[in-house]
């Protein structure tokens, strides 16, 4: 390492990081684990340090002067005093706060900086009583509300309660699958088990990419445990999914495995749900009538899936479940409404993450090559467009008929390949499935429809097929191994990484992502904004200028214009 002049420290907390340092990889790979990438212009990375970035830090046991000299070592010029008493002052925040069990009703806050016992006393006056000792006491009904209550002042609560015991439940993970695979969790996956069942407070998040075992951690970590599990995941697919993984990999038989969905309604010692299906409701005026299955067994872990897609009413109801171990798995803590200190307090901290590119340079996931394609309008798409407000541009520009084209042409070059192609405009979805005469799937396809086409997919009787933001979560389609974008929610990172989460699970070892962009149109900036998780996680993207016309031979040779590092 040269160990120098690598990052500019701002006032305002923000860190520069020079993208043509000879570092760059090092540098960038330990200050994520204090801060939070913001923006990617071409040279330089512009990470945040945040409260629930040191939280998350020192919960993760990052000792705060491995922050302080990571800074130094590369600082360009010297550390501004408000950001080294900023990084101090948050970062030393965990832990002051002590949350304790006194008896099998009540619990106690310990506060260990006597300088903030008067906020707190203040900002849960509703339900703590202050003693004389200066702790406060309070019923454990209250132990999620105080929690949460408590983090949106900035003070994180460190946990130590403890949680209660469920149903025991006998669950042996298989050496050897249904299927007649041998099975042993992957070393990285048994590093995620062991890490949550040493984790002290009992509940917390694993951090993996798509593609690389989550479902297996899960069930190790329900294998470690032993206690009734209620899953909550995405969809119907996923219920399903999950439950193929539990009969084939551990000792558990089918009648000790319910599915709470619209079709089915079991309660089992294993009991796999989905979200929509706790918030449903039939109007706004009705509660969310499924919600009780939280209390319906004697749960001891509560597993949600993908729980970066976490709905604000089950984060209600998990304020009341604190007394319950709570997992969480995700391939990105990133959500696109900023609630990710609601995922820190009331699911747990990030107790293990692996990176995405490590797992790829060992073969556990599929190299990705990422490309961006640049597609001019139409003539009289840019007339539309110009006059249109910035929503209607948005799909003006995602909608743009020359994508038709290129898909074509991805189509005939992958023809030997397994392709999604994914989007969010039906419209758009409906007319580009049935132009290539391929399957269609979205939110409205019933189960056993689409149940019935990933089948065929799986076994290559199709080879194509389009699909919506159901494709977005987990499905099972190991063979995918081309991902054709042509369309999304505007900026969401999240949505990017998870699509091309779809498709790094193949046996070729590589796979192909391409994001379809309408070129000098409000669709490249949200282009950029959605593409910042995977930058971080080191992918790069080759931009493709497409002009109007180009022969096949020409893009199967693009013109490179840049590869974003930045």
């Amino acid at each position: 390492m040269t160990g120098k002049k690598a990052i500019v420290v701002q006032s305002d907390k923000t860190l520069l990081l020079d993208t043509h340092h000879p570092d760059f990889d090092e540098v960038r790979k330990q200050i994520i684990g204090f801060s939070e990438l913001v923006k990617t212009p071409e040279h330089l990375h512009f990470y945040r340090i945040t409260p629930i970035s040191l939280w998350n830090a020192a919960a993760n046991g990052m000792p705060l002067d491995s922050i302080l000299s990571i800074l130094n070592q590369y600082k360009k010029y010297d550390i501004p005093k408000n950001v080294v008493e900023y990084i101090k002052r948050h970062y030393l925040s965990y832990g002051q706060v002590i949350l304790e069990k006194v008896d099998e009703e009540n619990m106690r806050l310990r506060i260990n900086n006597p300088k903030i016992i008067e906020k707190i006393e203040k900002f849960t006056a509703d339900f703590a009583q202050k003693s004389e000792d200066g702790t406060f006491l309070f019923d454990k009904k209250y132990r999620g509300e105080l929690k949460a209550t408590l983090i949106h002042h900035l003070i994180p609560v460190h946990d130590i309660a403890g949680y209660e015991s469920g149903n025991r439940l006998d669950i042996e993970l298989r050496s050897v699958t249904l299927g007649g695979q041998r099975f042993a969790l992957r070393y990285y996956q048994s590093e995620g088990v062991y890490s949550f069942s040493k984790w002290k407070e009992g509940s917390g998040v694993i951090v993996l990419p798509c593609g690389a075992g989550k479902t297996v951690v899960g069930i190790g970590i329900m294998q470690d445990i032993k206690e009734y599990t209620l899953i909550i995941t995405t969809s119907v697919d996923s219920v399903r999914q999950w439950k193929r993984e539990l009969m084939d990999k551990t000792t558990l038989t089918e009648d000790q495995i319910g599915e709470y969905t619209g079709d089915k309604k079991s309660i089992r010692p294993i009991t796999i749900t989905t979200y929509n299906m706790l918030i449903y409701r039939k109007n706004s005026e009705n509660g969310f009538r499924n919600m009780d299955i939280f209390g319906r067994q004697n749960w001891g872990l509560i597993i949600y899936d993908e729980v970066h897609f976490l709905p604000a009413p089950i984060f209600r109801m998990t304020t009341a479940i604190q007394s319950r171990r709570r997992l969480g798995l995700t391939a990105t803590l990133v959500r696109e409404d900023n609630l990710e200190t609601e995922v820190f307090t009331l699911i747990g901290p990030k107790v293990y993450e692996y990176s995405w590119k490590t797992l790829e340079k060992e073969g556990w996931i599929a190299e990705a090559f990422c490309y961006e394609i640049r597609i001019p309008l139409t003539s009289e798409g840019y007339e539309f467009y110009r006059n249109a407000n910035n929503r209607t541009k948005f799909r003006i520009a995602s909608e743009n008929p020359n994508k038709v084209d290129i898909i074509d042409r991805l189509i005939k070059r992958y023809k030997k390949h397994h392709i999604l192609i994914i989007g969010h405009y039906l419209t758009q979805l409906r007319e580009i499935a049935e132009l290539f005469d391929l399957p269609l799937i979205t939110g409205s396809t019933p189960n056993n429809e689409r149940s019935e086409i990933f089948d065929a997919f799986r076994e290559g009787r199709i080879t194509a097929l389009v699909i919506s933001k159901v494709g977005n979560f987990s499905i099972d389609l190991p063979d995918a191994d081309v991902a054709i974008q042509i369309s999304g929610v505007f900026g969401s990172r999240q949505e990017e990484a998870q699509r091309l989460g779809r498709i790094l699970r193949p046996d070729s070892g590589k796979s192909y992502f391409y994001a379809l962009v309408s070129k000098d149109t409000i669709e490249e900036d949200f282009s950029r904004k959605r593409q910042m998780f995977l930058l971080e996680q080191g992918y790069k993207y080759t931009i493709v200028d497409y002009p109007d016309k180009q022969e096949d031979d020409a893009f199967t040779m693009p013109v490179v214009l840049s590869e974003i590092t930045e």
